[in-house]
């Protein structure tokens, strides 16, 4: 079976226009490679705008389509009304807004420095919260009559997992906003759902999350009922389809696409309990390093 497969026809999201949040790199990218493919215009953002140039450059090389790279610190709400603003002047309209954008790293939660746990919270949550009370406010005031929300959550939004507490916790603020939105903004037309992909690996993300030979002595793919991690397009499908009109039925909900992992076992990083404590110095000063590069 080839999990790379496309699914959608090739105009399936034409005329739509897409914000992408932490849209540069990983699955950010790929979910936007895809949107472009089937013909929507899409807005990548993030801090860094060199990277966010580079990527629309490569994607409108490959795909063919439009994407526009805005620099944005989702943290900061005016910032996010500036990038909302940008968008509406280049395309003209907004129809889905995806909050891929985090901030993730394992540590046990006494080492954590008060900072490093509002980093996470103020990505994630605060920053999920900004794009999508901004962007919400701005349908509802132009009376457009459909957009969609579409949250980038994980299965420990619901289980907890240790080791990785803060993004646990913010995720779990996400999931809670997305199902009450789907209640209170659905006579606006607004569509609110959210997907919790289990591991999908990313160069970026892995390498801050299982530094070193980490990711070897923890494979997830072991974890996995199907013994094996997603690929990057079954993610993008699944994005593609609820940001398409052919889930115009569904709102307030969370997919699963995790291979089973979180029935067989939940928190997924509940597998570090086997490091003693010497390897976190080791790891804390790893993580360090590549943060200062």
């Amino acid at each position: 079976m080839n999990f790379s497969n496309k699914m959608l026809r090739d105009d399936a999201l034409k005329g739509k226009v897409i914000v992408v949040t932490g849209g540069g790199s990983g699955l950010g990218k790929a979910m936007t490679k895809y949107f472009l493919e089937l013909g929507a215009k899409v807005a990548i953002t993030s801090r860094d705008l060199d990277k966010l140039k580079n990527t629309a450059i490569e994607l409108e090389s490959e795909t063919g389509g439009i994407c526009l790279p805005v620099q944005c610190d989702v943290r900061h709400y005016e910032e996010v009304e500036n990038m909302l603003q940008q968008v509406l002047k280049s395309f003209g309209k907004v129809d889905v807004l995806l909050n891929n954008a985090a901030g993730n790293f394992i540590s046990p939660t006494e080492r954590l420095s008060s900072n490093a746990f509002d980093t996470v919270i103020d990505i994630v949550l605060k920053g999920t919260k900004n794009c999508t009370l901004a962007f919400g406010k701005h349908w509802i005031d132009s009376k457009q009559t459909s957009a969609t929300v579409l949250n980038i959550v994980t299965t420990y939004a619901w289980t907890g997992s240790a080791y990785v507490v803060p993004s646990a916790t913010a995720k779990a603020g996400v999931l809670a906003m997305t199902r009450s939105l789907a209640v209170e903004w659905a006579k606006y037309g607004i569509r609110t759902n959210a997907i919790a992909p289990g591991p999908f690996p990313t160069k970026g993300a892995w390498d801050r999350l299982l530094p070193g030979d980490l990711a070897q002595k923890f494979d997830m793919a072991k974890k996995v009922p199907l013994q094996r991690v997603g690929d990057h397009q079954e993610l993008a499908n699944l994005a593609a389809y609820l940001v398409s009109d052919f889930s115009a039925y569904i709102n307030g909900e969370v997919v699963v696409i995790d291979g089973g992992e979180w029935l067989k076992g939940a928190g997924q990083f509940n597998i570090l309990e086997a490091i003693p404590e010497e390897l976190w110095d080791q790891l804390e000063m790893m993580i360090k390093a590549k943060k200062n590069k």
